[in-house]
């Protein structure tokens, strides 16, 4: 999985941050995902090296409007551009009213299959939002002041490495029966021999796992979610000298973030959704939050718009 971040402002766009919206590509499938929609993330694609064509699914935390506002203006140009197989939506509740109307009345029709699903039941009930194939994709409800979801993707374990020498050594001739038993299924050669992917397979790998987590305070439900995860993109609204306005207004510091990485025990966190404040010649800046995570988790980075991060290894 690859991860691209297109907009880490909250509430409002600056120079250098837009909205909210992150991009996860899943190369080996010419398919890209996308977490939130804020205004102006189609102007984000053109300035990015991601092909819009790919999309196919677009996931809403919740429905204030620097989550969402980009999402007409998205939905509109994919149906002019006329190649647009589909694209599912997964989101709170008004969602869907919330798009019906802007399309309404804007008199904007969209050419192609548009689904929404909500994604209500799923995170009360523990279940999956998404098994598609290789990857899978669950939810639980935040904390915030109007309803508002995180999102894990897990890609399935893989087959164990393939022993392209043994095969040959047993007589296996090069060709897409590699691709079958690759894959760890059982293929029966022109000889008659069932041969077992599986048994020419090492240990199976586990898949990669991406976690995104905003708008919500400190939550433990976000713990959970995020519990043994590769990387956890986390909002960073606040500093932590301002907890109690954070508390307030629903939102994490830069150490409730980490706090959650920490409890979850994940690998890596990127913080994002930072307040337009935290810039170069204020009291506090984007790299005094990283520091102030760092005290609690060090493997923390900041999101800047455009900064990519590979997810997990190839093979």
């Amino acid at each position: 999985m690859q991860v691209t971040f297109l907009g880490t402002s909250s509430g409002v766009p600056t120079r250098a941050r837009n909205v909210s919206a992150v991009a996860l590509r899943l190369p080996q499938r010419a398919e890209l995902w996308l977490f939130d929609c804020g205004e102006g993330t189609q102007h984000q694609f053109l300035r990015s090296d991601l092909r819009v064509s790919q999309l196919r699914r677009i996931f809403v935390t919740h429905m204030h409007g620097d989550h969402v506002f980009g999402l007409p203006g998205l939905l509109a140009s994919l149906g002019l551009a006329g190649s647009c197989a589909g694209i599912d939506l997964y989101g709170p509740d008004p969602l869907r009213d919330y798009l019906e109307g802007v399309m309404r009345t804007s008199s904007t029709r969209i050419g192609y299959p548009l689904r929404t699903h909500r994604v209500k039941d799923a995170a009360a009930r523990g279940t999956l939002v998404l098994d598609d194939d290789d990857i899978t994709v669950r939810c639980t409800a935040l904390t915030h002041r109007v309803p508002a979801y995180a999102y894990r993707v897990d890609q399935k374990p893989r087959a164990g490495r393939f022993d392209v020498e043994r095969a040959r050594a047993l007589g296996i001739p090069p060709g897409p029966v590699y691709a079958e038993l690759k894959a760890g299924r059982s293929v029966t050669l022109d000889d008659g021999r069932v041969i077992r992917g599986e048994a020419l397979c090492g240990p199976p790998r586990p898949g990669c796992s991406v976690v995104y987590c905003t708008d919500t305070v400190f939550s433990e439900a976000a713990v959970a979610l995020a519990r043994g995860a590769d990387l956890l993109i986390h909002e960073s609204t606040f500093s932590h000298g301002e907890a109690e306005l954070a508390i307030a207004r629903q939102h994490s510091t830069s150490t409730m973030a980490a706090q959650t990485a920490l409890e979850a025990g994940v690998k890596q966190l990127v913080l994002t959704h930072l307040s337009p404040r935290y810039v170069a010649g204020n009291p506090m800046t984007p790299d005094d939050l990283v520091a102030e995570a760092r005290a609690i988790f060090p493997e923390t980075v900041v999101a800047k718009d455009f900064l990519s991060l590979s997810v997990g290894t190839a093979g």
